[in-house]
């Protein structure tokens, strides 16, 4: 089965069971195993994704622990070229209520312990990443196009704040984050991004708005509120991928992409 498009599921995207003909793999990578579902769309049987679990069975794997390295790897090794991950964030800006989805086109990285890099310097060579545009210029366009045709609250451009977690963030984090810009705040765009440009592979994110950040609005932050906002988008955020999906799958990654992909030197 030729599959060159994958959704990685973020916090309340777990359930791949619009893809039928599922066949579930395991990918052993030199940075460890990846789990991964292969299968074609239910509503469009002709075709192909790929759907990767981010937080495991469960939302057993909190984001601090998730092996960014080993599942971006298998999905290039698998023939993946496009990449469309889904995120639960906060919202930093008035004009992104809840409910919204960001197409997000820069990020802020406050992560502190993870692993963000292939090249790690190992091999004896240094390189340095190109991220003036980290996420698929190409691909948010098509995923926007899909989103305008269903009618959705979807939102071009955006800052995504990445915060290493798992907990929120103070309302003193998040006054500073508005500061420098920010427009929505979650837990795992970095390192994926960065790991996805590192192999040349069309990454774009759709951030689901699911609540205004700490300090914002009255009240404190549950895991719940996320879970339920998420719950009451599904169906649109479905419609928007199976519009996208054959529209990513049209061609293999954007000259940009494959450009930016670095190579090693000194």
């Amino acid at each position: 089965m030729r599959c060159t498009v994958a959704i990685i599921g973020g916090t309340g995207v777990y359930d791949p069971n619009w893809v039928q003909d599922r066949e579930e793999r395991i990918v052993h990578t030199p940075f460890g195993e990846a789990a991964l579902t292969l299968g074609t769309l239910k509503e469009a049987p002709a075709q192909s994704v790929a759907f990767m679990n981010r937080h495991g069975l469960g939302h057993a794997v909190p984001p601090h622990q998730i092996n960014y390295r080993a599942n971006l790897w298998a999905l290039s090794e698998m023939g993946i070229r496009r990449v469309v991950a889904t995120a639960a964030v906060g919202s930093l800006n008035v004009a992104m209520p809840p409910g919204s989805m960001v197409l997000v086109d820069q990020f802020l990285d406050f992560t502190k312990m993870r692993a963000s890099t292939f090249f790690d310097g190992t091999d004896g060579s240094v390189v340095h990443t190109d991220m003036t545009d980290p996420y698929c210029p190409e691909s948010r366009q098509r995923v926007f196009a899909a989103g305008q045709k269903e009618k959705a609250p979807i939102i071009m451009g955006g800052v995504y704040v990445t915060t290493e977690g798992p907990r929120f963030e103070t309302p003193a984090e998040i006054r500073a984050y508005r500061l420098l810009g920010g427009d929505v705040v979650g837990m795992t765009s970095v390192p994926e991004v960065v790991l996805a440009r590192e192999l040349g592979l069309c990454y774009v994110t759709i951030a689901m708005v699911t609540n205004f950040a700490a300090g914002m609005v009255a009240g404190v932050l549950t895991h719940q509120e996320v879970l339920d906002v998420m719950a009451a988008n599904q169906t649109r955020l479905r419609q928007i991928l199976l519009r996208a999906v054959p529209e990513l799958d049209r061609d293999d990654a954007c000259a940009f992409c494959a450009k930016s992909r670095p190579q090693s030197g000194a």
